[in-house]
């Protein structure tokens, strides 16, 4: 039975190979054009901003702007601003009514794509045939890209997590949703099979359910790659399957879906097939894991060579202190600077967060970060960037986005051939400036993970703020470090964190070190919340602002001097609590202060 079964294998595999070969070939001609692109970026750009413009020019949105009369970048940049999107939220609101042609003209629009609503209300976003031309091709790049860098993945089961690509409509009845949902919907069949997880999962709500459902798919599988773009995702799923293991393997074992979950009525019986299959086996060896570890990882039950695709860059960088604990020294591709408005770069290494802008797709023009204030700032293109240098990112799309200000700001790490290597830092918005520190997101990230490096110190979920003392003779503002009582194992861990990262802000942000030596800002102070505070406010600010728990990104820097006093916290624990001394080598010296909350 056994050769029988090895030598089914063996024709399948051949196969697929012959599959892979036909899908393959014109993404292989996509990659190779993009690598020619990108050894002349300037031409590549002006040509598509031409070819933008003209197929634009008669929706409502180009005859306001009068792109019939642009024959030159200057042009463009004399009759469209640079805006975000409050520029063409009265054009939107028309396509959501009906009338496409105010915005693109490559209708029907496939869906609204929603973005996470994180930093405002939610924005639509048209997904038409172009954006979906453009959405694929960049990952198509991607994808080869990594099948060639990484051979054990090729033609190998994927994970992928999606949303819902319909969770409301438009007052016309177009579906507004996760864009990722909508893709999944639409593989081909010849490669359908790959996916463990069938489309219809992105409709589950419930973050507990879908976890559990996503594992009960993958887990009779060998895996070789997972994505899910936010590495808490990530996380949150390995934890999942060790949480649930003894579920998990009756169920497999079984050959059924537990019904302690809230799955749709609709979604189990999409996947009923795929749960009438006992597998025994696979349950024994999940069995023998947790007997030989206690545990039952990802990086116990799937393949060593699997690859993990997520976010790196920013804020969500922290996560990946966590991964060895998981999924031990499986690599990370990051999948690119990529939203609802559209993909930014594609990154064509692993282990790192930088990739190559995206030049076939979009037209794109920089801002300097320093100029970001400005009425009047500089704005660049492509070829005019250089290494080393911060911007914020403008993009010009083909479903009506012109000179579009998503407030990111990236940083340019070098070039792949002529065109940039870019690396996505933080959202321009996330900025806390009390006093002239301008103290942004990427200071915050790049100071706390510096800082748990050197103390070794496994950090879990945290947000920097300003704060206010609302008592006491020294009213000196202050920032603070929330994080849960658990996070830091003891007062004197907590106040040489406090210590050490004060410090490390002063490094890394001059204008942070001038406040703290002219006493105008006072020491960093640890502020200790009740275990679960965080998950729970996780869940109340999604629930607010709308968004999947697939795109929400946790605030790392939160700008609001409000933000304390609606906080639990505990106790304040600092090198100098209450004080507006900053720290010095004898405070170090001396035990650390505790303040009750104030």
């Amino acid at each position: 039975m056994s050769l029988l079964h090895s030598a089914a294998r063996a024709v399948f595999r051949f196969i697929l190979g012959r599959i892979g070969k036909l899908v393959a070939t014109p993404v292989r001609r996509q990659l190779f054009a993009f690598e020619a692109a990108t050894h002349n970026p300037q031409v590549v750009q002006d040509a598509l901003l031409h070819r933008l413009l003209s197929t634009q020019a008669d929706t409502g949105f180009g005859r306001d702007h009068r792109f019939r009369d642009i024959s030159r970048y200057e042009d463009f940049c004399r009759q469209v601003s640079v805006a975000g999107y409050e520029a063409i939220e009265p054009y939107i609101a028309r396509m959501r009514q009906g009338d496409v042609n105010a915005l693109v003209s490559d209708g029907p629009v496939r869906m609204f794509a929603l973005t996470s609503g994180t930093t405002a209300t939610r924005k639509y976003i048209p997904v038409t045939a172009s954006y979906l031309a453009d959405y694929r091709r960049g990952w198509n790049i991607w994808g080869l890209k990594v099948f060639r860098d990484h051979p054990d993945t090729k033609l190998r089961p994927i994970v992928q997590v999606s949303g819902d690509w319909n969770e409301c409509q438009t007052e016309a009845g177009t579906p507004c949703g996760a864009v990722t949902g909508l893709t999944a919907r639409m593989q081909k069949r010849l490669i359908r099979w790959l996916y463990c997880v069938p489309a219809c999962v992105g409709s589950v709500k419930d973050a507990a359910a879908k976890y559990y459902l996503i594992l009960r798919l993958s887990l009779p599988r060998e895996v070789a790659l997972i994505i899910a773009a936010n590495p808490s995702t990530m996380l949150a799923l390995a934890r999942a399957g060790d949480r649930e293991k003894e579920h998990l393997i009756r169920d497999l074992y079984d050959g059924s879906l537990s019904g302690r979950y809230d799955i749709p009525a609709a979604v189990r019986e999409a996947i009923a097939s795929k749960m009438r299959k006992r597998h025994r086996e696979r349950a024994k060896e999940l069995e023998a894991i947790i007997n030989r570890t206690g545990t039952l990882y990802p990086k116990d039950y799937w393949p060593s060579h699997c690859l993990l695709g997520n976010w790196m860059g920013g804020s969500v960088g922290a996560y990946l202190r966590h991964y060895p604990r998981y999924f031990g020294d499986w690599l990370v591709r990051d999948v690119g600077l990529i939203a609802s408005e559209g993909r930014m770069t594609i990154p064509l290494t692993s282990g790192t967060p930088s990739g190559v802008l995206d030049i076939t797709s979009h037209f794109f023009e920089f801002i300097p970060e320093e100029e970001g204030d400005s009425p009047r700032p500089t704005v660049l293109r492509t070829h005019e960037l250089v290494e080393g240098r911060n911007y914020y990112i403008l993009l010009t799309t083909a479903y009506g986005l012109y000179r579009y200000h998503i407030h990111d700001v990236v940083r340019v790490t070098g070039f792949h051939n002529q065109t940039p290597l870019i690396e996505f830092l933080s959202k321009g918005s996330h900025f806390s400036n009390l006093t002239g520190e301008k103290l942004s997101e990427y200071h915050v990230t790049a100071a706390v993970q510096d800082v748990v490096r050197e103390l070794d110190v496994p950090l879990g979920t945290y947000s920097v703020a300003p704060c206010w003392p609302n008592s006491g003779d020294d009213l000196t503002p202050y920032y603070g470090l929330f994080v849960e009582r658990g996070d830091l194992p003891s007062m004197a861990e907590a106040a040489r964190f406090a210590r050490r990262l004060d410090q490390r802000l002063a490094e890394l942000n001059v204008e942070y070190a001038a406040k703290r030596e002219s006493l105008r800002l006072a020491p960093l102070q640890v502020q200790l919340l009740p275990a679960g505070t965080w998950q729970e406010w996780d869940r109340k600010r999604l629930e607010k602002t709308g968004g999947t728990l697939e795109q929400y990104k946790h605030p790392c820097l939160i700008g609001d001097v409000q933000f304390r006093m609606t906080m639990p916290v505990e106790q304040a624990v600092g090198p100098a609590c209450g004080s507006g001394q900053p720290s010095s080598p004898e405070q170090s010296s001396k035990p650390p202060i505790a303040c009750a909350r104030g």
